[in-house]
């Protein structure tokens, strides 16, 4: 009996000693007391050296990779929401299309971004990698989505209601607010078909209202972002000896 008692003793220490290891070793705050300040800060701010320094090399070599010419558009794009077509939605659209064709090649037409999305005009001449990052500053991710009869046809619904998005694959006349004369891939559309469609993961999880692809048949992420497309798309023009001349082509109209 002397034995299991020892036993039981030992025990109880073994659990008592870690705990008065851990509550002595643990540190209590209290707040005694605060304050606050208030700057005022304005054109007549006078500018702290040593916060301009500290940040300065890092500007410089920002402002080097930003200002880095990759091609040459020769004309104005625009992202003015008039007409229902226009150069930058068609350059845009173009380019995610083509980057992602490279991956999944079975891709039957796309809506990469709404006409929000493009912030910024592109303007004629040297495109510098700054002006793909004013136009895309998000790192939204390519993706695709085959879609069944009622969400392609609510997609393009959507479409035509909005006056028109950034499409490319696809034509289409908007009459009365409705799509009419649809094409895709050169063909007519099929109201019975399912439809593999290049968006964004921002549209995807219903930006800017957009409802077509919550409930996919099939889902695939590319892994790119339309920001680093982009930037390839024009430098592989580039290195062709080709430039960024988009045009209006009629893939949208308005009755």
């Amino acid at each position: 009996m002397m034995c299991n008692k020892t036993i039981r003793n030992t025990s109880s220490l073994i659990v008592f000693l870690p705990l008065l290891f851990l509550t002595s070793c643990q540190s209590s705050y209290l707040l005694t007391s605060s304050s606050r300040a208030e700057y005022h800060i304005d054109k007549d701010q006078q500018e702290d050296s040593s916060l301009i320094k500290s940040y300065m090399p890092y500007k410089v070599q920002v402002d080097q990779e930003m200002n880095a010419v990759i091609g040459h558009a020769d004309v104005l794009m625009s992202k003015t929401d008039v007409p229902v077509e226009n150069l930058l939605r068609n350059f845009f659209s173009d380019a995610m299309f083509h980057e992602a064709l490279k991956y999944d090649k079975n891709i039957d037409f796309a809506m990469p971004s709404t006409k929000g999305g493009l912030r910024v005009d592109i303007p004629a001449g040297d495109i510098r990698l700054s002006n793909i990052f004013e136009v895309m500053p998000f790192d939204n991710e390519m993706m695709v989505f085959e879609l069944a009869p009622a969400d392609v046809e609510n997609l393009l619904n959507f479409i035509a209601s909005t006056d028109g998005q950034p499409v490319a694959g696809i034509r289409m006349r908007i009459v009365d607010g409705k799509p009419a004369d649809v094409t895709i891939q050169g063909k007519p559309y099929d109201r019975n078909k399912n439809y593999r469609i290049l968006t964004s993961d921002y549209l995807a999880l219903g930006g800017d209202n957009v409802q077509s692809f919550k409930h996919p048949l099939s889902t695939e992420v590319l892994g790119v972002r339309m920001r680093d497309a982009l930037v390839t798309y024009v430098k592989e023009n580039q290195a062709a000896g080709k430039t960024i001349n988009p045009k209006l082509d009629g893939r949208i109209t308005k009755d």
